[in-house]
This record gives structure tokens, sequence and C-alpha cells, in this order.
């Protein structure tokens, strides 16, 4: 399997092309970089341009059998251990799209975490399926979600005896990593197939010091969010097919709906950059998982040594909805310091030019890759996090006790299709509660739905919407980013 590993094949069909120098009379404009603007063709360079090239070109795509693009398919399918592989140029969003058209050829009701990422509930609205919402564990403490157990999943599928599939999350953005193995137990149970939002566990086939991955656990669909720690270029990413689908979920079936969801233009830089991933973690993970993780042990330890400060880690296993942690996620609990994850996240630019993938109210988030060698980032951000608490000073007792945590969710009036195509109006956001969401508001961070077309409002779920937005967040899917006023359905 290594040797086959190594290869490149898609990667490599680009390299051809492009060392030919052939007469390019088709798109795009840029024709490999002469017909490229000066500063794009400086800041991306002419290697670059001259392997974005169309679909359906002979030798790469299209012509004998298996092109090389199929080659590179079958080999991440081999490398994730999956019965077959997709490469996504929309990122895992399309993958999530594609599961949830893919799920509604069986039927229209399915099980969904609520704490999905927002193109699941963007996939409800595409497919039409009605949802069952199962909620996940809230971390009291920190104020964040965690995964779904078992016995919720056997609830909410035992209340929905139609339902065509179970929908999960896991790793979540904070690194809990869910009991997979037994959900997808519960699922197989129920006779529907376990989809695994696995954006954020891309990395975790390739060291067994890591959580076991959901392929491997008996998931049946994984959306895998390939460019966020693996490597590849960003929005790439890979949908996988587990061996035990069988009927559950067809293999064509998920074709279609890969297709669907696609551009007919896909850009080949990122199917390439799919390619070389792959055989990176493939051949190289293990052993520079192992240089990251030992180096995060190190950064780990520095934040805790800094008063006030302390980390998520492998003491989070063992609370509801955690069965394992993932250590490439360096979550920082800021409860004993003196300013909000909203406040010190500028801090942190401004002194250090830190940019990190998450901030909220209690934790920062902080996400290494697979192939940082060294790590210099960690010591500039450890640096930095003693700066900033230096400024701002301990918490002296009253800061944790104002935390507030999400509001309950609202009612499902209807579906999340029929709320976002159905007769709508704009109301102030002061006259919306009680009225049914025609849109979702997905806080930022992290990006989880605190309301989905089709759901009732309520001041409690605006107050708090609101309240992100004056401390520093952003709200996705609103069509007034303000909050000013809220797309709600026309009823009669």
């Amino acid at each position: 399997m290594t040797g086959r590993q190594e290869q490149t094949p898609y990667l490599d069909a680009l390299c051809e092309y492009a060392r030919r120098k052939p007469a390019r009379l088709h798109v795009p404009g840029h024709k490999g970089g002469p017909g490229a603007d000066p500063g794009m063709l400086e800041a991306f360079g002419e290697r670059a341009l001259s392997m974005d090239i169309p679909a359906l070109t002979y030798g790469v795509d299209v012509g004998i059998e298996p092109t090389p693009f199929e080659q590179a398919q079958r080999l991440a399918a081999e490398a994730w251990g999956a019965k077959r592989a997709w490469f996504l140029i929309n990122g895992a969003s399309q993958g999530n799209l594609s599961a949830g058209l893919a799920l509604a050829h069986r039927g229209s009701e399915v099980v969904v975490q609520r704490n999905a990422h927002s193109s699941t509930i963007d996939a409800l609205v595409l497919s039409g399926l009605r949802p069952t919402f199962a909620a996940p564990e809230v971390d009291q403490e920190l104020g964040i979600a965690h995964c779904l157990t078992e016995e919720t999943l056997e609830r909410a599928l035992a209340a929905t005896p139609r339902a065509v599939g179970a929908w999960v999350v896991s790793p979540t953005y904070f690194g809990a990593v869910a009991n997979v193995r037994a959900l997808a137990a519960v699922a197989h149970a129920r006779g529907v197939p376990l989809i695994v939002d696995e954006a954020w566990g891309a990395h975790m086939a390739f060291h067994e010091d890591l959580p076991e991955h959901a392929l491997a656990a008996g998931a049946d669909l994984v959306i895998s969010s390939t460019h966020k720690i693996v490597g590849s270029l960003t929005q790439s990413a890979m949908l996988h097919l587990g061996h035990g689908a069988g009927a559950m979920i067809g293999e064509d079936t998920v074709d279609r709906a890969v297709t669907l969801t696609e551009s007919t233009s896909p850009n080949s830089l990122l199917a390439g950059s799919l390619d070389a991933a792959r055989r990176q973690a493939a051949v190289h993970g293990r052993e520079l998982l192992a240089n990251t993780m030992a180096a995060l042990v190190l950064a780990r330890a520095e934040i805790q040594a800094i008063d006030g400060l302390d980390v998520l880690d492998e003491r989070l296993t063992g609370r509801p909805g955690v069965f394992a942690y993932d250590p490439l996620r360096l979550a920082v609990d800021v409860r004993g310091v003196g300013a909000s994850g909203y406040e010190l996240a500028p801090m942190l630019r401004e002194i250090g030019d830190i940019n990190l993938e998450l901030y909220g109210q209690n934790v920062l988030v902080a996400v290494f890759g697979m192939g940082e060698r060294r790590l210099p980032e960690a010591s500039r951000l450890v640096a930095a996090l003693r700066t900033v608490v230096e400024r701002v000073g301990l918490d002296v007792g009253g800061y944790q006790a104002s935390f507030a945590a999400p509001p309950p969710w609202g009612e499902l009036a209807m579906t999340p299709r029929e709320a976002y195509l159905g007769p709508q109006e704009v109301v102030p956001a002061a006259q919306a509660a009680g009225r049914i969401a025609a849109e979702s508001l997905a806080t930022y961070p992290p990006g989880i739905p605190n309301v989905l077309p089709g759901e009732r409002l309520t001041a409690e779920t605006l107050a708090y919407v609101q309240n992100t937005l004056e401390l520093g967040g952003s709200v996705r899917g609103a069509s007034d980013r303000q909050l000013r006023t809220v797309r709600v359905v026309l009823e009669d």
C-alpha cells in the first residue's frame, strides 16, 4: 500500500500538461499565465497558473481509464479506508449538501444533531428533509456544546420511526470526539445509515494515538474537510462512503448528489492539492502527527503555567458527550483572566499578529496542521498570551457568573425548505419574537445556527445573538448582518 500511496497521478498529470506547453484553445482566459494580470501572475506564479486547466482535459480526467483523476480518488479511498472517495471543490459544505440530497432519495425525515454546521442546514433546505433535532451535551462550565450521546440518538430515532438517516458531528470545533462506534450501532439497529460530519477529523486516520476515525468506527458516509488539518488548499475536501453502507445509501446515489452540487468548472489546483495532501498523510502522516502532538504537549504546559489560563485536553474525556479528545486543537480556557475571548483576540492580533481559528466568551481556539514540523507559531501564541494576561490581569470573581449560555432552540414549526422558499417579510428585530424564521442566524464563532429557517424566534435567542454581535462576533445567514431586521415567514 505504501508504494502505491507514494504516487500522485492527478498532480503528475497536471504537471505534465503544463510541461508540454500545449496550445491552450480553451478556458481559462489567463491561458496558463500569458493572459494574466501582472499582479496576479506575480502573486500566484506562472507555475500555478500553468496547471489551472479545465475539466474534460484528455489525459487528466478523460481518456484511457482509469484516468489520473480516477486513480487519485481510488488512492484516497484506500488511504482513509473508504469504499469510495469523492474529491470536493466546494469544501466540506459540498459534502453536507451531497449527503442531504442522497438521504432524500430514501424518504423525507432525518435525525440531525442540533449543533450541526450551517451547511447541514443548507442541505435541509435543498433536500426538503424534515429534521428531528437531537441536542448535544452542553458543557455548563465552558458554555460550549460537545457531541451527541448514543442515548440521545436512540431517543431521537425512536421518536422518528420514518427517519432515513442519523446525522452527527465529530469532532467538534473544540476537539470533543463522539463515540462514533456506539452511534453507528444505534443507527444500524434502526436500519438507517450514520452520516458523520468529520470536517475537523481528516487527520485522525493516520496515527494510532488519535481517536478512532469515523470510517473505522462504522460510519456510512463521512464528510472530511481535508484542507483544515491535513493541508490541501482551502475549499478542497473529500466525501467518503463506508464499506458497510450497502443498500442503506447507494454509491450511485451519492455520486449523483456530488455531481449536482459541484461546479461544472472544477478547479484543478484544488483537486491536485487533495492528491498531494493524501500522499503526505498516507506516507508521512504518522511521523508528522507525532511531531505536532509532541510540540503541542509542551505548548499546553507553557500556557497552563500562565496565571489565569488553562487548556482543554484529554481531561474532558468522560464528560457527557466527550468520548475522546483531539489533541491537534489548542483550546485555551480564559475564564481566569479579566477579559473575555472576544476582548483578548483583538489584543493578540495587535501584540503578536496572532490570528486565531475561533474565539468566544470563554475559550480561544488555535488550530495546528498535520505537517507543522517546528510549530514556531505555538511559541508566538504563548508569548502573546503572557503579554495580554499582564495587561488585563486576573479575574476577581464576577466574570464567570456573568456568562450566559445559549438559550434553548425554538420550536420547529415547518421544514427549513418550506420556510426558506415560502412567502416572507422583513420585520424589525424587536418585533420578531414569536414569528417563524425564514433565514438562519448563526453566530460566528463557531458558526452553529442559533436559529434555523422554520423555527420560532424567541426573545431570548434574539437577545443572545445581538449580544454576540455587540461583543465582536458576527452572524452568518442573516440578510441584515447587524440584526436590525429579521426575515420571517408571512403567516396567515
